[in-house]
C-alpha cells in the first residue's frame, strides 16, 4: 500500500500545526504505574550543554557556559513538545500492534509538537481496566481506543470528557461532526447530546463460510442461508461425521468472554429483540423470549443437533478450524477479514448474519476517547491525534489493513479504496450489512460485569450443564443486582 504512505505524507502537509506548551503536562517517562502495561518509553538526553572553553579566564568560560545554557534551554523549551501516552487494544487476530506503532511513529514524524507513546494494552477488557487505574492513579493517558460498548460507562463515572468544546473550535457541531461517520456508529459515541467518543475501527459479526465445503454438501456457494431456517438445515447437511467423530462441524464461533456477549446479542436481536434499553443505562433483557429463544438456539446447536462443539472456543481455535476444513462456517467480526484473506488456502465467502425475525448486527470495535485527568494541553495534543487517527486517508489504509470497515465515511471516495472494495467482495458485504442492520452496542452501567452474568449462563449451556430458561433467569437476576446502584441513583430516585 504505497498509496498509503504517499497519502499521509500529503495529508501531513495540510495539517494544522498547533504549538502546544509544555506547561502543566504529565510526564510518565521512567514510571511504571501499570505493571501489566507494555510501556515503551522514549529516552531524551538533556536539552544543551555548555561548549567546552578552550581559551580565556575561568569567569569568560563560566559566563560563556551559562549564556550557551540559557539560549539552549530557551529554545527547548520553546519546542518542548507535549507527551501523552495511546492505549490501544488488538481484539482480532492479526499484526495490528505493529502496524498501530508504524502509524504512531508516522504521527510523531509530522507532528513534531507532539510526542506519542503508543501503548499496547491487551484486550478490550485488558484496556479498560488499565485505563480506569491509570486514571484513579492521577496518570491517564492523553487517548484511549476503547470499546465502544464502554463509552456510556465512562460518561456515567466522569471517566471521560465531552469533546464537544474541540469540535466547535474546529466550527462543527456535534451533529455535523457526527454527520462525517456512519449513522449506525453514533449510538455508541455519544450520551445525552455529546460526542464522547470518536469511531476509529468498527465491525458487525459476518458469518464466513467455506465455498468447498459448500459444494461438498449439495449446497449453493453463491446462496448462503439468509434465515434462520435455512441456516438450521445447512448446518446439518454441513457436519460430517466418521462414526462417532465429526470431521466437520456445521457452525463455529468463539464464546469467550467479550466475544461470547457480542454474538449472543447479535442473535438475539436478529430474533427481534433489543436485548438492552438502548436509550438508560440500567435496563439489560436477558429473561424474555426473544433472549432465551437466540440462546436456545446456541444450545440445539451443540447439544440437540450437535452441529457446533460443545464447551468454550476462542477465536484462534476457530480459525484454525475453518483454514483446516474442520468447520465449513463460522461467525466472526468483520475485524478479521484481512487475517483470513492471508491464511485461507481455500474459496470462501461472506454473508450477512441469517435473520429469524429482521436483519439485525450489533456494532462492535472501538472509539477513541479522552480520560478525564489530562491539562488543557494535552487534550489539544489529544484531539490533533484523534482528528489524524480518523482522516480518510489513515481510515482507508487501517480498513485495508485489518478488515474493519472504516468509520469516516469520506474514506470510500477515495480511488484506493474504490479499488480495494471492488478487488474484495467480502469486505463490501460487511458494509452493506452496517447500513442495512447494523445496531448500537450493548452498553451499561457497570458493563462488563453485567455482560459477564449473560457470559457465564451462555457458557455454561455450551457445557451441557443447564437450561436457556434456568441460565437466562439467573443471568438476569445477578444483572439487575449489579444495575441496583445506578437504578436507585437515577429512574427511581424521585425529585425532592
Amino acid at each position: 500500500m504505497g498509496w498509503f504512505w504517499k497519502s499521509v505524507s500529503a495529508l501531513a502537509e495540510r495539517s494544522p500545526r498547533r504549538r502546544l506548551s509544555s506547561a502543566g503536562r504529565i510526564s510518565l517517562h521512567g514510571e511504571r504505574t501499570l505493571p501489566d502495561a507494555q510501556w515503551v518509553r522514549a529516552q531524551r538526553g538533556d536539552a544543551g550543554h555548555a561548549a567546552h572553553p578552550r581559551r580565556g579566564g575561568v569567569a569568560a568560560a563560566l559566563a560563556a557556559g551559562m549564556l550557551g545554557a540559557g539560549m539552549l534551554a530557551h529554545v527547548a523549551a520553546a519546542h518542548a513538545a507535549t507527551d501523552i501516552d495511546f492505549f490501544f487494544p488488538v481484539p482480532v487476530q492479526g499484526k495490528l500492534a505493529v502496524e498501530m506503532q508504524k502509524l504512531i511513529e508516522q504521527f510523531d514524524q509530522s507532528h513534531p509538537d507532539i510526542h506519542v507513546t503508543a501503548v499496547y494494552t491487551g484486550s478490550y477488557d485488558d484496556t479498560n481496566l488499565k485505563t480506569r487505574a491509570a486514571i484513579q492513579a492521577g496518570h491517564p493517558p492523553g487517548v484511549v481506543l476503547m470499546s465502544a460498548n464502554f463509552i456510556r460507562d465512562y460518561y456515567i463515572n466522569h471517566n471521560a470528557i465531552p469533546l464537544d468544546s474541540m469540535i466547535a473550535r474546529d466550527g462543527k457541531t456535534p451533529a455535523q461532526y457526527m454527520a462525517q461517520f456512519w449513522p449506525a456508529l453514533k449510538l455508541n459515541a455519544m450520551e445525552a447530546g455529546h460526542v464522547y467518543g470518536v469511531p476509529f475501527q468498527n465491525s458487525t459479526p459476518l458469518l464466513y463460510y467455506s465455498v468447498d465445503a459448500f459444494k461438498d454438501a449439495g449446497l449453493d456457494p453463491d446462496h448462503p442461508p439468509v434465515t434462520w431456517d435455512d441456516w438450521i438445515a445447512d448446518m446439518k447437511k454441513l457436519t460430517k461425521r466418521n462414526g462417532d467423530q465429526t470431521t466437520r462441524w456445521g457452525l463455529m464461533f468463539p464464546s469467550t468472554y467479550d466475544y461470547c456477549g457480542w454474538l449472543t446479542s447479535a442473535l438475539a436481536m436478529s430474533n427481534g429483540g433489543d436485548y438492552y434499553n438502548t436509550n438508560y443505562g440500567g435496563e439489560v433483557y436477558y429473561n424474555t423470549p426473544t433472549t432465551i429463544g437466540a440462546v436456545s438456539l446456541i444450545d440445539a446447536m451443540v447439544n440437540k443437533w450437535h452441529v457446533m462443539p460443545p464447551g468454550v472456543t476462542d477465536a484462534n481455535t476457530v480459525t484454525t478450524a475453518f483454514f483446516q476444513g474442520r468447520t465449513a462456517m463460522m461467525l466472526l467480526s468483520t475485524g478479521s477479514l484481512s487475517f483470513v484473506r492471508q491464511n485461507m488456502k481455500t474459496p470462501y465467502k461472506t454473508a450477512f448474519l441469517p435473520r429469524r425475525i429482521v436483519n439485525a448486527a450489533p456494532i462492535g470495535g472501538a472509539s477513541l476517547l479522552i480520560p478525564s485527568g489530562n491539562s488543557p494541553e494535552r487534550q489539544a495534543a489529544a484531539w490533533t491525534l484523534i482528528n489524524w487517527l480518523v482522516s480518510p486517508e489513515i481510515a482507508a489504509h487501517w480498513s485495508q489493513f485489518t478488515g474493519y470497515f472504516a468509520p469516516r465515511i469520506a474514506a470510500y471516495d477515495l480511488p484506493e479504496m474504490k479499488t480495494y472494495m471492488a478487488a474484495h467482495p467480502n469486505a463490501k458485504v460487511a458494509l452493506e450489512q452496517l447500513n442495512v442492520a447494523g445496531r448500537g452496542w450493548f452498553d451499561t452501567y457497570d458493563t462488563v460485569a453485567v455482560r459477564k452474568a449473560l457470559e457465564d449462563g451462555v457458557q455454561a449451556i455450551l457445557a451441557g450443564k443447564t437450561t436457556p430458561e434456568k441460565a437466562m433467569a439467573a443471568a438476569q437476576q445477578q444483572a439487575d443486582a449489579l444495575l441496583k446502584p445506578y437504578v436507585d441513583q437515577t429512574v427511581l430516585k424521585l425529585p425532592q
